[in-house]
């Protein structure tokens, strides 16, 4: 069996949440114990099956949706307004597993979808064992998480249901593209909302749930994950762009080289219609962007096209914008480390380099 790192250290970004110190003792001690107990879900006797289930989660991951599921849960602590919390109940600790579970199993079909060699700066499933077998590695994973969240009630096996439902419309309105006549840009949100934010937003109600926050909380937390699911998307589309290729663990315009639309290219293409210098210098970088891409040297002439173009500016405002939103959704919530942390969280997420 392959493990995972268990350790954690705290992101740039969660001051907030290092100021008061017991609230991160008790979130870092959680989040170890999530990564043991992902390493044991994903245990199976059969040596390729197992293999094949602990292949993503040892190239390790950012943990977004566990780290929000833990802080959520604290939401629901009747000491949280003088900072003595308790530590991480079971039940919610088991719903961070399902839900980095199930971005796992997403995440092996997404590959045999897009064809991507690399995912986490290791070959794809599919690049090892066959499109099949990755595919079914990835059912095998939804599988067991759908195991897991039956111990935990039937509210929160329907919050998962209602999740997979949109993960997979998400996933279809992608891969059938906008519709005739409709703007690219609400499409592109529609399948974020439904490919990240569905599952985002999952993670904190159930942590909300079930932590004991009341109901209000539990949906202050869902518009806050869609909002917060979207900003971070759109930051990992820009930082395939921006990013250095070791700390984002695949070459830089990896995206445009796999033709996957992303916000920055639909606002370029959006500028290149009309008439005008700014028009046509759209249409220049467009050029580069749609043509051949093969080699190294073709990619990176588009990316640079890219990122030095006002559109890559007015993609980063807009994300920005989604982060604002979500720290917005908070206010219903009295002022604690727990909520701090949950906007510190929505800046950390547009504020990363990888």
């Amino acid at each position: 069996m392959t493990t995972a790192d268990p350790g954690f250290a705290l992101p740039s970004g969660f001051e907030p949440l290092a100021e008061h110190g017991r609230v991160l003792e008790v979130v870092l001690t959680a989040l170890e114990q999530v990564e043991e107990q992902l390493d044991s879900a994903l245990g199976f006797d059969d040596l390729f099956s197992d293999t094949a289930a602990h292949h993503l989660l040892a190239a390790g991951g950012k943990r977004v949706r566990p780290v929000l599921t833990v802080l959520a849960s604290l939401l629901g602590d009747p000491a949280l307004a003088s900072g003595e919390v308790a530590d991480v109940d079971a039940p919610a600790r088991q719903a961070a597993v399902v839900m980095e579970l199930t971005h796992l199993a997403t995440l092996y079909h997404d590959d045999v979808m897009d064809e991507a060699p690399v995912r986490r700066g290791a070959p794809a499933a599919h690049r090892l064992w066959g499109n099949s077998a990755a595919i079914l590695a990835g059912d095998l994973i939804f599988a067991r998480a759908s195991q897991l969240m039956a111990e935990l009630g039937p509210r929160p096996v329907q919050i998962q249901a209602d999740t997979f439902e949109r993960l997979v419309q998400g996933q279809l309105w992608e891969t059938r593209g906008p519709a005739e006549g409709a703007d690219p840009i609400e499409h592109y949100y529609a399948v974020l909302s439904g490919k990240t934010g569905s599952l985002i937003a999952a993670a904190g109600m159930l942590g909300a749930l079930l932590g004991g926050a009341d109901e209000a909380a539990v949906q202050v937390m869902r518009a806050y994950g869609e909002k917060v699911g979207l900003a971070f998307q759109l930051a990992d589309d820009l930082i395939d762009l921006t990013g250095d290729a070791e700390r984002i663990g695949k070459v830089p315009g990896t995206d445009l080289r796999e033709r996957v639309p992303t916000l920055t290219t639909l606002l370029l293409a959006r500028a290149a219609q009309g008439e005008g210098p700014e028009a046509e210098d759209a249409r220049r970088v467009r050029a580069l962007v749609d043509g051949p891409l093969d080699t190294d040297e073709q990619l990176a002439a588009a990316v640079a096209a890219l990122t030095g173009h006002p559109a890559i500016d007015e993609a980063w405002a807009i994300t920005r914008g989604w982060a604002e939103q979500a720290k917005q959704a908070l206010a219903p919530l009295p002022d604690s480390a727990v909520k701090a942390a949950l906007e510190a969280f929505a800046d950390y997420v547009v504020g990363r380099s990888a």
